[in-house]
């Protein structure tokens, strides 16, 4: 069981992405979600997290007031939107749904490249 990204890309810096997240074979409606990320050589990082009915969100310093995590349990899908994207923002994204800082519910899908780069 593991979810499945999509909507990354090549963008500049300042530009915007929206990356998707969605549940393959199962739901994920009833969990914390969040969004992961792992640049080359780096650590994966959790990145942000939103509460099962959305109501509560968290973010690393290092996106806050630029990236806004979202979801739609209708839809058994969770949102990111990235503005104002730095180059260090470059890095492979992930969801998944945290059960503590360093562990996870379900299995890692491949990810989302996003690469922000003039």
């Amino acid at each position: 069981l593991q979810p499945v990204e999509s909507g990354g890309g090549k963008e500049q810096p300042g530009g915007s992405l929206r990356l998707s997240c969605a549940a393959s074979g199962f739901t994920f409606s009833s969990y914390i979600m969040g969004w992961y990320r792992q640049a080359p050589g780096k650590e994966r990082e959790l990145v942000a997290t939103i509460t099962n009915a959305g109501g509560i969100t968290h973010y690393a310093d290092s996106v806050k007031g630029r990236f806004t995590i979202s979801r739609d349990n209708a839809k058994d899908t969770v949102y990111l939107q990235m503005n104002s994207l730095k180059s260090e923002d470059t890095a492979v994204y992930f969801c998944n749904a945290p059960m503590s800082p360093s562990t996870w519910r379900f299995g890692w899908g491949q990810g989302t490249q996003v690469t922000v780069s003039s």
